[in-house]
C-alpha cells in the first residue's frame, strides 16, 4: 500500500477552506483529512506545501489543444505532449474536443485516445472525449469549417463512442431533429450540450423537454438576450439546473459580463473552459484551427479570413485566477467551477472534491495561481 501525506496545505475544496490542513492518500485516494493540531500520520512520501493552496485537480471539458498542436490533428505524439502540458495548468483531466470535421479525422482523433490511455503515458487523463459539431447551425460557424456541417446522426455519435467514450456532444439544437437528438444522446450516455446555433427559446424549450441541460461557451455563438426573445443567453440564466459553459479570458466574455453572470447564476452550474486552440501555450504567430488559418495576437487567436474569435489561448489556473479577481467570491465557493460542476455535469464520479473517498486528483498554487506540484491518482507528475 503506497502512502502520502500532504501536509501545511492551504486546503480549497468545495464549501472547505482549511488552512494548515494536511490530506492522507493511500493508493490513490484520499483516505483522511487532518485539521491544525491533529497528529499526523507517517507515510511511505510527505510533502510540505507551506501554505500553499490545495485544491481539486481542474477538469477542462472543452478545449482543442496546445502546444503548437490540435487534438483533431491525427498524430497521436502531439496528444501526449498537450496532455503532459495541460498538467503545467493544474489540469488531471480533460475532453479532448473535436471540430466541425469529417467522419474520418473524427475516428482517427478517437483512435488516439485510446491509445493514449492505453500507452499509460504520463500526463492529464483523458475520461471521455468532447464532440463540438459538426451539427451546428451554418449562421453559425465561429471558427468551424463550413465544409463538414451536417444533421445530427446518432449513429454516427455510436460509432465514434464505440471507439472511445464520447461524453459530451455540442450541437445546434434548432437543426432537424435537433431537440430529439437530445434525448437520443441521454440515452446513449451522453451529456447533450448546445452552441453554435441561433435557436429561439422556444426552441430551446423543445430540446429541455427531451433532456437538454448543457450550454457551451456561454454568450458565444449563441442567441442573445433579447427583451422580445430571451435566447439561449437568456435559458441559461433563467434555468437553474442548467450548466453553462464559461471562457473567462476576458476577451470571449467581458469582466462585466463574467461579474454579471456570476451575480445572476447559480455557482454550482457554471463550468470553467479554456476552449484552447493549438496556439494556446505559444507566442504570437501564425497557427490553424480545423486547417483554417488563425493569427494569435496580444493574446486573441482569430481567424486570418475574418477576424473572428477562434478558440482561446486561456489556461485553467489563469481562468480561475480571473474570475477571483474579478467576482471576489471566495475561493471555497469558485473552486466548484474548475471540477466538482464539470464531474456533476457529466457524471464523473469521486472527483472534484477534497474527502475521503475522492480520488487523489490534486493541484498545489501559489498565491499568485500558478501551478507548484500535481499529483494524479495520489502520484506526483508535475
Amino acid at each position: 500500500m503506497k502512502t502520502l501525506l500532504i501536509k501545511n496545505a492551504h486546503i480549497i475544496s468545495p464549501d472547505t477552506d482549511l488552512a494548515n490542513g494536511a490530506v492522507y492518500i493511500q493508493d490513490g485516494v484520499i483516505r483522511q483529512i487532518f485539521v491544525p493540531g491533529d497528529p499526523l500520520p507517517a507515510a511511505d512520501e510527505v510533502c510540505d506545501l507551506a501554505g500553499k493552496m490545495l485544491v481539486p485537480g481542474f477538469i477542462d471539458v472543452h478545449t482543442h489543444g496546445r502546444s503548437g498542436y490540435e487534438f483533431t490533428d491525427g498524430d497521436l505524439e502531439h496528444l501526449k505532449t498537450m496532455c503532459k502540458d495541460k498538467l503545467s495548468e493544474g489540469v488531471t483531466s480533460w475532453l479532448p474536443t473535436t471540430l466541425t470535421l469529417g467522419t474520418e479525422a473524427l475516428q482517427t482523433a478517437l483512435q488516439n485516445a485510446a491509445a493514449y490511455t492505453a500507452s499509460g503515458a504520463a500526463g492529464a487523463k483523458i475520461p471521455g472525449v468532447h464532440l463540438e459539431g459538426p451539427y451546428i447551425n451554418e449562421s453559425c460557424l465561429g471558427a468551424q469549417n463550413p465544409a463538414f456541417v451536417r444533421k445530427p446522426d446518432i449513429e454516427e455519435v455510436k460509432m465514434l463512442d464505440a471507439i472511445y467514450k464520447v461524453l459530451k456532444v455540442s450541437y445546434a439544437v434548432e437543426v432537424e431533429k435537433g431537440s430529439i437528438f437530445a434525448s437520443e444522446l441521454l440515452a446513449a450516455g451522453i451529456t447533450p450540450s448546445c452552441v453554435h446555433s441561433k435557436a429561439s427559446y422556444k426552441e430551446f424549450l423543445a430540446a429541455y423537454d427531451h433532456g437538454l441541460r448543457n450550454l457551451s461557451h456561454f454568450c458565444n455563438q449563441m442567441t442573445a438576450l433579447h427583451h422580445r426573445d430571451i435566447g439561449l443567453v437568456g435559458a441559461g440564466l433563467m434555468h437553474r439546473e442548467v450548466f453553462i459553459e464559461m471562457i473567462c479570458d476576458k476577451i470571449h466574455l467581458a469582466s462585466d459580463m463574467i461579474k454579471l453572470i456570476f451575480r445572476l447564476k447559480d455557482i454550482d452550474h457554471i463550468l470553467l473552459i479554456t476552449d484552447a486552440c493549438q496556439a494556446a501555450g505559444m507566442p504570437d504567430g501564425e497557427y490553424e484551427i480545423g486547417g483554417l488559418p488563425l493569427i494569435l495576437k496580444d493574446g486573441a487567436a482569430r481567424l486570418a479570413s475574418n477576424g473572428a474569435l477562434a478558440g482561446s489561448v486561456l489556461v485553467m489556473n489563469k481562468a480561475l485566477k480571473n474570475v477571483y479577481e474579478i467576482t471576489k467570491l471566495p475561493l471555497s465557493q469558485l473552486i466548484k467551477t474548475t471540477s466538482w460542476n464539470q464531474a456533476c455535469s457529466l457524471g464523473l464520479s469521486k472527483l472534484g472534491r477534497i474527502e475521503p473517498g475522492y480520488i487523489a486528483d490534486l493541484t498545489a498554487l501559489d498565491d499568485e495561481f500558478e501551478v507548484a506540484q500535481v499529483w494524479t491518482d495520489g502520484k506526483q507528475v508535475f
